[in-house]
């Protein structure tokens, strides 16, 4: 017989009107959010396989040309958070339609750029517009789904960016090897349309969401808020360090491979980012390996996985090349879901604020990144590039180490003040 605790238990669930695993709502849900974050990453990134040949048709060096992808992640940092705050005001959803839409309709611009000065900007505000997508995403899905079944929600978004990364580098890749790069971009802003469109029709209305106003004085007092807490502070840090490893690695990568010894064409380096799909597996995983490992556990994992793919990288052996590129994305992703998953569940108020910070951490990592990888690979090669992702390997194991320690001390002041 069922005691009265799960019988209150069963009552608590079944009064909770929040999406719950299985349901058609959820369903519609993960598939909308899927799109969007395939569509975000495809976008973000969509110059990034296509440096090669963006360098050749200008006359621009790696780190110029590589400017085409951190103008577009920078743009997205500094925006995230103002726009972030239009989120608490007009609802995550009507939010993240305004984001897709405006920049589907730069993507459709960008291919027509006559010149490296005009197409770094069109990227710039395709960034821009961007910039509300995540950060809305994260608070819809902490507003709308259930608790425990939040972390493996978020993972699925961040898959749909892995698979929107892996894809918009692949059809860049092949389309621009047989029409050129303009008709790559195109591919993808077309692609893209298409997952706007069928976000807007799949996700659900939200029914938890309660519109604030806006007040510039409470999101400053709500911003100090977050960056006062120290959990908060170190996950972004986290955040913007492995995004930093990935974005120097996959800036460069493609004028590693198009060089000796590998002299790979433009269609088989856009076939590389199929190791994207170990990052859909990743990611999705991330709520297991905390439910095993704890969430330090976890993020001890990704990192010495991350690591590890740099070293393999520096062979010349393309065979250890991909095997360091599979073990790279397989620890940033996992470490990026554990990471931004934290955050949402960490932020007890301003929940979209706390996203948007970690979203604009994440996103300069990534601006710095492809620009130091870019700025290293000019002076030293791979190698230079390798070293600049080791260094942030090991900040990230380092505030993990300082997170470990705090989190000791104070178990020990609780324990004596008992």
């Amino acid at each position: 017989m069922p005691s009265a605790s799960t019988k209150a238990a069963a009552t608590t669930a079944s009064a909770d009107t929040r999406l719950a695993p299985g349901t058609p709502g959820h369903r519609r849900m993960s598939l909308a959010l899927f799109a969007a974050g395939l569509a975000t990453f495809a976008l973000l990134y969509s110059t990034q396989a296509l440096l090669p040949a963006i360098s050749a048709e200008f006359g621009a060096t790696a780190s110029a040309a590589s400017w085409t992808v951190s103008a577009a992640t920078g743009a997205l940092a500094l925006c995230v958070l103002p726009l972030s705050a239009l989120s608490e005001r007009f609802g995550r959803r009507a939010m993240m339609t305004a984001s897709l839409s405006i920049a589907v309709a730069v993507a459709l611009l960008v291919p027509l750029a006559p010149n490296l000065e005009s197409l770094i900007a069109l990227r710039a505000v395709q960034g821009a517009a961007l910039a509300s997508l995540p950060a809305s995403a994260m608070a819809y899905l902490a507003e709308e789904v259930r608790p425990r079944a939040l972390i493996a929600a978020i993972g699925l978004f961040v898959a749909g960016n892995s698979i929107g990364g892996m894809s918009g580098r692949l059809v860049t890749g092949w389309v621009s090897q047989l029409w050129g790069w303009r008709a790559g971009l195109a591919a993808v802003g077309l692609t893209s349309l298409v997952c706007a469109l069928a976000f807007r029709a799949l996700l659900p209305k939200a029914r938890h969401f309660t519109p604030g106003t806006l007040n510039p004085k409470a999101l400053a007092r709500t911003v100090r808020g977050h960056l006062s807490d120290p959990l908060l502070m170190r996950l972004y840090v986290i955040g913007a360090l492995f995004m930093t490893v990935f974005g120097a690695v996959y800036t460069v990568i493609g004028y590693r491979l198009v060089e000796a010894p590998f002299s790979l064409p433009q269609g088989v380096i856009g076939s590389i980012f199929l190791i994207y799909l170990v990052g859909t597996v990743s990611s999705a995983a991330a709520g297991k390996l905390v439910g095993r490992l704890g969430r330090r556990g976890a993020l001890y994992l990704a990192v010495s996985t991350t690591a590890a793919g740099l070293l393999f990288s520096l062979s010349d052996s393309l065979a250890l090349v991909l095997v360091g590129l599979v073990l790279i994305t397989a620890g940033f992703f996992a470490g990026h879901a554990v990471a931004s998953s934290s955050v949402s569940r960490t932020a007890k108020a301003g929940r979209a604020q706390a996203s948007a910070l970690y979203q604009s951490a994440y996103y300069l990592g990534s601006s710095a990144g492809g620009t130091l990888g870019a700025i290293a690979f000019h002076a030293g090669g791979w190698a230079g590039t390798v070293l600049i992702g080791l260094v942030a390997v090991l900040g990230v194991v380092s505030v993990t180490l300082y997170g470990s320690h705090s989190a000791r001390v104070e178990a020990r002041r609780l324990h004596l003040a008992a």
